[in-house]
């Protein structure tokens, strides 16, 4: 009798470990890689976050096609090495889509390995241009505008609106930062501005009083840089005790509360930097700032727009394209409808940027980025 009550109970659970399997094998797994540790987790953690609010309401309404979604996360801290590992981790378990990754180094690395297994991945902030105009990545798509855009815009700012002569470039040496200022460099050298200085820097270091020594001795009237907030604020703030009193002018990667947290006294006047325009007072906008701020008790930070953007219009592709099979259809959806999201109603053009789209310029202003007009 005990013996039959023991095969009844193992064979229940037997089942039940079946049910379970079929109901995860049933969900469309969506896949979110980016920095969530580490340096620049000030980047990836709020597209995560995004990820999760815009599943946990798609799922609170039945899910896609009767199907509920499943966030898989995968840590790569902005690191191509990591990227690579990153992306083979979220193929193992099988994910369907992507959303990512955050920064366009682990972009670049984790491509190949999703284009092969024929894997559309949307990034929110991966701005090098290559990654859509090379066409090497076919189910690569993009909701903010590529490097090539912000970085003629600030050298057209330094030159039109600061009214500079003489600019110094300094980059991270990375593809993101590099990119950046050589976009800049055209737009500059055209315009019949002098380069006095251009200098990649070491991510990581404590010191930059080399380099800043250098920016003194070429007369700049300003600094364009290229990387990402924790070299921006160390340069800034070694700037301002070596008294080098120029505008600062970088890129997205700098427009980060964190950036502020740690520079914002040093930077008042003086920094400036691109990023995606201000729609904040988009009815969807409101909507997604709301659903962060009621979860995690405050405000969202950088890229959550876009990475909502793009989560959105992800799950709106597989539900138009009837499912999760027809990678095709899905690419098709994504170029030819359009989607309500918190950057405003977009598609994607055939290379995979979001269109209608673009960047502003934000100052450091009363310690916050406040948009110029």
């Amino acid at each position: 009798m005990a013996r039959a009550w023991l095969k009844a109970a193992i064979a229940a659970l037997a089942l039940t470990g079946l049910s379970a399997s079929a109901h995860a094998a049933d969900t469309i797994k969506l896949g979110v890689p980016g920095a969530h540790s580490g340096d620049l987790v000030s980047y990836g953690q709020p597209s995560l976050n995004a990820a999760r609010i815009v599943v946990e309401e798609i799922n609170a309404k039945g899910g896609i096609l009767g199907r509920q979604v499943e966030v898989i996360a995968q840590d790569d801290q902005c690191k191509p090495e990591l990227g690579t590992n990153a992306a083979t981790k979220l193929l193992s378990e099988g994910v369907d889509v992507i959303m990512g990754s955050i920064c366009s180094g682990a972009t670049k690395a984790a491509l190949p390995i999703y284009t092969d297994a024929k894997k559309i991945s949307i990034s929110p902030s991966a701005t090098t241009p290559d990654l859509t105009e090379s066409g090497d990545n076919p189910y690569f798509f993009r909701t903010i505008a590529s490097d090539s855009e912000q970085g003629r815009l600030a050298a057209g700012f330094v030159r039109d609106t600061l009214g500079a002569k003489k600019v110094a470039l300094l980059h991270d040496k990375g593809d993101y930062g590099r990119g950046f200022t050589n976009y800049a460099r055209e737009v500059l050298e055209k315009g019949g501005v002098e380069i006095v200085l251009s200098e990649g820097i070491t991510p990581g270091a404590v010191d930059y009083s080399a380099v800043i020594q250098k920016l003194r001795q070429s007369k700049a009237d300003a600094v364009i840089f290229g990387g990402y907030h924790p070299e921006a604020s160390k340069l800034v703030q070694q700037m301002k005790k070596r008294r080098v009193r120029i505008p600062f002018v970088s890129d997205d990667g700098v427009k980060d509360e964190a950036f502020l947290k740690v520079a914002a006294k040093e930077a008042e006047g003086l920094v400036y930097a691109t990023g995606p325009k201000d729609v904040s007072k988009l009815p969807a906008n409101i909507h997604a700032r709301e659903l962060h701020v009621k979860k995690y008790g405050v405000a969202p930070g950088a890229f959550y727009d876009n990475a909502y953007a793009a989560t959105v219009a992800l799950l709106a592709a597989i539900e138009k394209a009837g499912g999760t099979d027809n990678v095709d259809a899905i690419m098709h959806a994504l170029r030819t409808e359009y989607v309500d999201t918190p950057i405003g109603r977009i598609k994607f053009d055939d290379k995979g940027d979001a269109e209608g789209i673009g960047f502003s310029i934000y100052k450091v202003e009363g310690g916050d980025f406040v948009e110029q007009k």
